[in-house]
């Protein structure tokens, strides 16, 4: 029994899901550091910031990167810091309390430098810029999970803000890249760990709540103020009150959708033109009121018109009216998470740079690109048909 009480103390333990971000050539912080150490809340430590400097002084100096002397000037660099000061006194040590790690890291602007070099110029310097420094809003962390993380991993979004209510379950690790560690961990802290650890001076509010009609207006208007908003939310009327705030502070909605394999990218420019129709008038005339009531079969008959059923895949066809008999709910695939993830992060960027954009949907079909003779008449015609029986199904 011992055994069994004992772990149950242990998995009540709460854990910190914000990174401690320590300055050693500041008195405070280093004795925060003693302490921690004197504690044993540190048990793993990682310090490749010889390496980094490396690197640092490479991205600064890419002329030299193929002279002969490259190797020797590098050294002289790194050796000049260290005669400044120890270099354990040099940029910045990052304590990860949820795995008791500590990490040696350069100062903000020298690891941002260092982390997007291999972006340029795919991206350029002032393309990264803003997309870095905007602030970005993600409500739903399945999808929105994937897409905080190619996000970050492209360099921006400095400031975001994440809002779920769920947890992660079992079932949900087959679309959200997240460990079983993880399990019972609500999203938004799952989320925002994984962000952090990619990049330690982001800045993150967490809405562990999800969003609701009293909480919507801080979510947009709060500062900072959101420069853009990610919509992965399953709830209908939420997404009423996503588009109304959009709408209000003039600002673009980006949303996926997986289908199948596939994914749908829908884009609505209330930033352009506030009197874009919700949803591009897909829905019709829709308000939180009417969809706050409207039962599962309301619900799935509404999604189903705003995906359209003739973009939906036969898979999927056949999946919806298996739910609640053989399968839970509407079939999901991570990779289709991960591909919407890329092609959200892909709008979100374009758009804070003012670039050109589709300003209303697109279809990004594996099946088509990569299927022999998926447009040859015999598979369009039994499309076709099973897009009329699956109509049947919802009565459209």
């Amino acid at each position: 029994m011992e055994i069994e009480k004992t772990l149950l103390e242990k998995s009540k333990i709460p854990s910190s899901s914000k990174p401690d971000i320590l300055d050693l050539s500041l008195d405070a912080d280093s004795e925060k550091l003693h302490k921690l150490l004197a504690d044993d809340e540190i048990t793993h430590v990682v310090d490749d910031y010889q390496e980094q400097l490396r690197e640092l002084f490479a991205v600064k100096n890419p002329s030299k990167v193929f002279a002969p002397t490259f190797k020797e000037e590098t050294e002289n660099f790194i050796s000049n810091l260290a005669k400044e000061k120890d270099l354990s006194r040099h940029g910045k040590w990052v304590y990860f309390p949820w795995i008791s790690t500590l990490v040696h890291i350069l100062d903000e602007t020298d690891f941002q430098l260092v982390r997007t070099a291999r972006n340029k110029n795919l991206i350029n310097a002032e393309e990264q810029e803003k997309f870095y420094n905007a602030t970005i809003g993600i409500g739903g962390l399945s999808v929105g999970n994937s897409v905080a993380l190619a996000i970050v991993l492209q360099g921006g979004g400095k400031r975001i803000k994440l809002a779920d209510f769920d947890a992660l379950a079992l079932t949900n690790t087959n679309r959200v890249r997240a460990g079983v560690e993880n399990l019972g961990v609500r999203k938004v802290e799952v989320t925002a760990r994984q962000i952090y650890q990619i990049n330690p001076y982001t800045e993150i509010e967490l809405f562990p709540e999800g969003l609701t009609k009293e909480n919507i207006s801080q979510f947009f208007s709060g500062s900072p103020k959101l420069d853009i908003v990610i919509d992965e939310l399953d709830n209908l009327a939420v997404k009423v009150l996503i588009r109304e705030e959009a709408k209000k502070n003039r600002i673009a909605v980006v949303m996926a959708a997986d289908n199948g394999d596939n994914g749908l990218v829908d884009i609505e420019r209330y930033d352009l033109n506030p009197e874009t129709p919700f949803f591009h008038g897909r829905m019709g005339d829709v308000s939180y009121e009417k969809l706050i009531g409207l039962d599962k079969m309301g619900i799935g008959k509404l999604i189903v018109t705003h995906i359209g059923p003739e973009t939906v895949t036969n898979r999927v066809h056949e999946s919806m009216p298996q739910i609640g008999r053989t399968i839970v709910s509407w079939p999901q695939l991570g990779g289709a998470a991960l591909l919407n993830g890329s092609a959200v992060a892909y709008c979100v960027r374009k758009i804070l740079n003012g670039q050109p954009l589709e300003n209303n949907r697109a279809l990004i079909s594996l099946d088509e690109k990569l299927i022999p003779n998926y447009n040859s008449p015999e598979e369009i015609e039994k499309r076709k048909v099973s897009t009329e029986n699956f109509k049947k199904i919802f009565g459209l």
